[in-house]
């Protein structure tokens, strides 16, 4: 190329800097206006022919400092200026005497570079455009040499260096003056190719054996290596999906864009907020440039937007806007009414491009009590047998005669803060139910599956067997809201002192499932309660086998007063056919001489026509005697005529 007169050239400096002071002072609008590439390209026109490149934040390099030693290696580091060019043309760092490279790097510039990782070693990767220039740094003590598989080599510095190129200039040798001990700044700037593909820029350095040169550079050891990416294009300054990240948190944070996304919010947050934390990069993972972002959200709920990591408030809009990059940012998501769930779709556009959607859902405050699994209690007394054996026998050790849930007005559940928040409506206690309660281990998940979703109830009855219909209320403890529950049906009486058995059928065929049913009764004929325990048991029933568990000393009877057991009608032997009569013997109370063994009758078939002689014969009577119905009628038509 050809270079102006020094004279002039030092003018044409004098003037872009005094552009630069003065861009100082304007808006981004204005130095758009008055000072684009176009316009700096012209003024250095003559001077030196460079590649044009649009400005954006993306292709004025990545804008974040190089790696400064100490935290590089001297000898083992190779440094890419990264600083933010908007001059348009490539500088080589300054050489000199000094192991600080951030003084080596305060005028370097790459152009055209759209992306550097923030490594400095042998495994650093780079994007650029084609015919791009890479401004290269590094601390040295020995000779070392630039290589590439591809590209040129120009500008190179050091301090006091004897500097060879290849030819073609692929290849820069820099040999360091005889005695140098401490460490030196070197530079050069690589003009990457025109053609698209993958390349390598390396650094070799002395091996202590042998130093490279401008003909075999790989002579010394490898001291960096750098695998630069060139693209015909820039597609740096728009959103990339792949390289931006949205998710969802109950907390405010400060997200990457590699940051793995959360489920979305449904279960976790009662009269609370959900935080949406996003990160919006281009696909060079660079930020981009300042815009309008917009968030919305459905079905009234309310956001606000603020700095990732941050506490951010609660908003008042169902809308808000902001105009920035979308690095790290987060969008607070509320109720629109305090207390009341909301499920709403939360939508962020970037420049009216829509970047992220979540849909998250916030539970209300408690509207529903609901009531379940009622059990019959014990005459004068609360008491269940004991936690380790529940009627509820949910598999949480949890001792109570109902499941008390709490909901939403959507239906979701909730949690309550403490079981004193639950009692009995004084005006439904009455002689037979005195009171009812919640155990102190309340629900503590919000899961639908698991049996943590309730807190246990009990009730306290009178000396009275009967039923009577009761109701317990819900006061929030921080907000005061009362809820009360549907009429509960709560029965009391006394264990089981007696017992009867049947089948639910009278006959069954092999292969059948039969239900014997044990109903037990109290000392007074009512049905037994569900508390305490019926005892062991021997059940004989002849060609039938158990599927459920008999025998066990906990058994205790439901809310009816029975005991199921569910039964396959035959054995593994086979079956034959015939009646049978079982022993049902709960020992416990046939030894106290208060109940008798119960025998149930059954008839058993293996199946298929089971028809007899008599039948048959029955059958053909029965025709006999309508055919001659038949045969008089048609007489009787025939002598009319």
């Amino acid at each position: 190329m050809e270079l102006e007169d020094p004279k002039d050239l030092r003018a044409r400096f004098r003037k872009f800097l005094s552009l630069t002071n003065e861009r100082k002072k304007m808006s981004k609008t204005t130095l758009r206006k008055r000072i684009s590439l176009t316009a700096i390209t012209a003024l250095f026109a003559g001077v030196l022919t460079v590649t044009s490149v649009p400005v954006t934040s993306a292709n004025s390099n990545a804008g974040t400092a190089s790696i400064a030693l100490p935290g590089g290696t001297i000898n083992g580091s190779l440094f890419v200026a990264t600083t933010t060019n908007t001059g348009g043309a490539a500088v080589a760092a300054a050489a000199g005497a000094t192991t600080a490279i951030a003084d080596a790097e305060n005028n370097a510039r790459s152009v055209g570079l759209l992306y550097k990782d923030s490594s400095s070693d042998v495994a650093q990767t780079a994007t650029i455009i084609a015919g791009g220039k890479l401004s290269l740094y590094a601390a040295v003590t020995t000779t070392v040499a630039f290589t590439a598989s591809a590209g040129t080599y120009s500008d190179s510095a050091g301090n006091g260096s004897t500097i060879t190129y290849a030819d073609p200039a692929k290849t820069t040798l820099l040999v360091q003056p005889a005695g140098v001990a401490a460490a030196t700044t070197v530079a050069t700037i690589w003009t990457a190719p025109t053609t698209t593909g993958t390349y390598t820029v390396s650094m070799y350095k002395h091996s202590g054996s042998a130093a490279p040169t401008t003909s075999v550079p790989t002579l010394g050891a490898l001291a960096a290596n750098i695998t630069v990416t060139v693209v015909a294009a820039s597609s740096g300054g728009a959103w990339s999906a792949a390289n931006s990240n949205c998710a969802v948190s109950s907390a405010s944070a400060a997200v990457a864009a590699t940051t793995i996304d959360y489920a979305n919010g449904t279960t976790a947050v009662v009269n609370g907020s959900w935080y949406i934390n996003f990160d919006l990069a281009d696909a060079y993972l660079q930020d981009l440039d300042t815009g309008n972002i917009v968030v919305t959200a459905t079905n009234g709920a309310l956001v606000n937007i603020g700095a990732g990591g941050a506490a951010i408030n609660a908003g008042t809009a169902s809308t808000v806007v902001a105009y920035d990059a979308g690095t790290t940012e987060t969008v607070r998501v509320s109720q629109g009414t305090a207390g009341a769930p909301v499920v709403t779709t939360v939508t962020i556009t970037y420049n009216g491009t829509t970047v992220c959607t979540k849909t998250v859902s916030i539970r209300g405050s408690a509207a529903k009590i609901v009531v379940g699994s009622v059990a019959t209690a014990d005459l004068l007394g609360s008491a269940t047998t004991g936690a380790s054996s529940s009627w509820l026998d949910d598999g949480t050790n949890r001792a109570g005669h109902f499941s008390v849930t709490l909901q939403d007005s959507a239906g979701n559940i909730v949690l309550p803060a403490s079981a004193s928040e639950f009692s009995i409506v004084s005006t439904t206690v009455s002689p037979t139910v005195t009171n009812l309660a919640v155990d102190s281990v309340v629900a503590t998940s919000l899961s639908s599956t698991s049996a943590h979703r309730y807190s246990v109830g009990t009730a306290t009855c009178g000396p009275v067997a009967g039923s009577a219909k009761v109701k317990l209320k819900h006061v929030n403890s921080a907000t005061g809201v009362i809820t009360t529950s549907d009429d509960i049906t709560v029965r009391c009486a006394n264990g089981a002192y007696s017992y009867t058995a049947s089948f639910d059928k009278a006959s069954y065929n092999q292969g059948d499932i039969a239900t014997l049913t044990v109903s037990f009764k109290d000392s007074l004929g009512n049905a037994a309660n569900s508390v305490d325990t019926v005892g062991t048991s021997q059940i004989i029933l002849p060609m039938m086998t158990f599927v459920s568990a008999t025998g066990t000393a906990a058994t205790r009877p439901d809310a009816a007063g029975n005991v199921k057991y569910t039964l396959t009608v035959g054995t593994t032997t086979g079956m034959t056919a015939g009646t049978y009569t079982g022993i049902v013997d709960f020992t416990a109370l046939t030894g106290a001489g208060t109940a008798v063994k119960a025998t149930p009758t059954y008839k058993l078939s293996t199946g298929g026509d089971t028809t007899t002689n008599a039948d048959v014969l029955k059958s053909i009577v029965a025709l006999i005697a309508s055919i001659n119905k038949q045969i008089q009628a048609l007489q009787k038509l025939i002598l009319k005529r």
